[in-house]
């Protein structure tokens, strides 16, 4: 039934992971590479827990790491409208904090 969920956290996690890396080989950040090998470890996390029948912990984990990232990213994106990364993240961010709702409310 949460299939669905489990493969867009799994699929935001990653995304999450290379957009670290990408940043740390164009801009030397080493902030992205932290920031999105943690954020991305921890929305795969929230995506094994939901698929190992934690449910609610995996739901709570992984539309936090989405609000925080949309957080982060939604305000950057207005303020420069670049779609990367702020827009990318942005979108994915909003809808790991809505699948997540949907899930909790179901």
């Amino acid at each position: 039934m949460f299939h669905y969920i489990v493969a867009y956290y799994l699929m935001f996690g990653v995304l999450a992971i290379v957009g670290g890396v990408i940043g740390f080989v164009k801009a030397q950040s080493k902030a992205s590479l932290i920031a999105g090998g943690i954020s991305g470890l921890l929305l795969i996390v929230g995506a094994v827990l939901i698929a190992n029948g934690s449910l609610t912990a995996g739901l709570i984990l992984s539309q936090a790491i989405s609000l925080i990232l949309a957080l982060r990213f939604v305000p950057a994106f207005l303020k420069t409208r670049g779609w990367m990364p702020s827009g990318m993240m942005s979108i994915l961010s909003v809808i790991g904090v809505a699948v997540g709702l949907t899930a909790l409310i179901r």
